[in-house]
Formats: structure tokens, sequence, C-alpha cells
């Protein structure tokens, strides 16, 4: 049944591809970027009393 779904109306299915994706990236990288984040600003204290 999907499969034909996705025949019929591949518009509609590619829109629900992205907006799974897209609700689906963000709680993925937003705790990456967090993480990254939370790491770079650990020296840069250190410049600026430089």
């Amino acid at each position: 049944k999907l499969k034909i779904f996705v025949v019929q109306e591949p518009v509609v299915a590619a829109s629900c591809l992205i907006a799974g994706f897209g609700l689906f990236l963000p709680a993925v990288v937003r705790p990456i970027l967090d993480s990254l984040e939370s790491s770079k600003q650990v020296p840069q204290p250190a410049l600026r009393d430089v």
C-alpha cells in the first residue's frame, strides 16, 4: 500500500519525508551542536583574559 501511495502521490510522500526529516534532524543535531559549542566555550575565557 505504501509503494502504491508513493507512486500515486509522490509530492505528498516527498513532503512527508521532508517534514519527518525536519522533525528528526533537530532532535539529533541540537545536542551534538550544544556539546560542540560547550567544548569550544571552555578555552575562550583564557583567550579573553590574555
